[in-house]
C-alpha cells in the first residue's frame, strides 16, 4: 500500500480520535484470528485502532506486521494504540 502525506495523516488521526479500539493485542499475540478480525474491521470502516495490552515493547515490529498482512497503511502509533488505514474500494460496503 502506498504511504500518506502529512496532512493526510494528520486528518485521518483527527478521524480517529473518538473511535474505540476493534481488537486489543493480548496474549495470543497477532495470530491468524486477529489477522481476519482486523481485516473485516478495514473492510467495514477502512479506519481502525488496535490497542495493545501484552507484546507493548514489540508494538513496533507487530504494527508493521499487521500492516504488511492487512494491505493497510500505519497512520499513528500513539501510546500502546496502533492506528491503521485501509481504504476499500467498493463504496457499498462502508459504514457511515
Amino acid at each position: 500500500m502506498e504511504n500518506i502525506n502529512s496532512s493526510q495523516r494528520r486528518y485521518l488521526k483527527s478521524q480517529a480520535h473518538h473511535l474505540k479500539p476493534v481488537l486489543i493485542i493480548g496474549k495470543g499475540g497477532v495470530n491468524d484470528g486477529a489477522i481476519e478480525l482486523i481485516n473485516k474491521a478495514l473492510d467495514k470502516r477502512e479506519l481502525i485502532k488496535i490497542k495493545f495490552r501484552d507484546f507493548k515493547e514489540n508494538k513496533s515490529v507487530l504494527s508493521k506486521e499487521i500492516a504488511s498482512k492487512t494491505n493497510s497503511i500505519i497512520v499513528s502509533i500513539i501510546g500502546h494504540t496502533l492506528i491503521i488505514f485501509k481504504e476499500n474500494s467498493d463504496s457499498e460496503k462502508k459504514e457511515n
